[in-house]
Parts: C-alpha cells; sequence; structure tokens
C-alpha cells in the first residue's frame, strides 16, 4: 500500500512524506511511547487515557515544525511509524488544529 503523510504546522509550513508500505502497528507503538516520553509530552484528556492519535499528535506538536525541518529522517520515521498505525493511504496530522483527517 502506498501511503501519503501530510504534517502541518499552518499555510506555509507542511511536510509531505510518500511511502510504500510501513512497519509493524507494535513496532511504531513502541517507537511513538518512547518519542512522547523523551519529548516531555503532556496530554489533558478528561478518561485520563492517551489514545494513539493523542500520541501522534502529541509528538509532532512538542517536536515542533523545527525537528521536521532540520531532521527529515526523524520526519520519515514519524510519517512510516503513523502509517503503520494508522493504516490508511493518505492521513493529514493538522498540529495546529491539533487533529488528524483521511
Amino acid at each position: 500500500m502506498q501511503h501519503h503523510i501530510i504534517v502541518s504546522f499552518g499555510k506555509d509550513a507542511e511536510f509531505e512524506y510518500k511511502l510504500a508500505g510501513s512497519g509493524a502497528p507494535d513496532e511504531a507503538r513502541q517507537w511513538f511511547d518512547r518519542e512522547f516520553t523523551a519529548l516531555e509530552c503532556d496530554v489533558a484528556t478528561p478518561t485520563g487515557k492517551i489514545l494513539a492519535v493523542d500520541r501522534i499528535l502529541s509528538v509532532a506538536k512538542y517536536a515542533g515544525e523545527g525537528r521536521f525541518r532540520d531532521q527529515p529522517a526523524w520526519g520519515e520515521q514519524f510519517a512510516k511509524n503513523t502509517a503503520s498505525i494508522l493504516g490508511r493511504d493518505l492521513i493529514r496530522v493538522d498540529v495546529e488544529q491539533y487533529s488528524i483527517g483521511y
């Protein structure tokens, strides 16, 4: 499956990744768990549970536009793991609106 992941920090700050295939969902979850902890992400949820989409959005937010721009390999890893977890061919991670669209 071909994946197209767009990470947006606003109109003039979008990063696009086109990938052929994705990795294992369990490995992707572990990667997001590590990044979530390393970036000291904080998510306020009414249930106290942190969903996969919350982890994806928080890691993008806390990593910031600069990391996507300055560390393209990290951005590709983010995109690959996002595709692995969500399993969609088109994914838009809108950090500014804190939403994920398909």
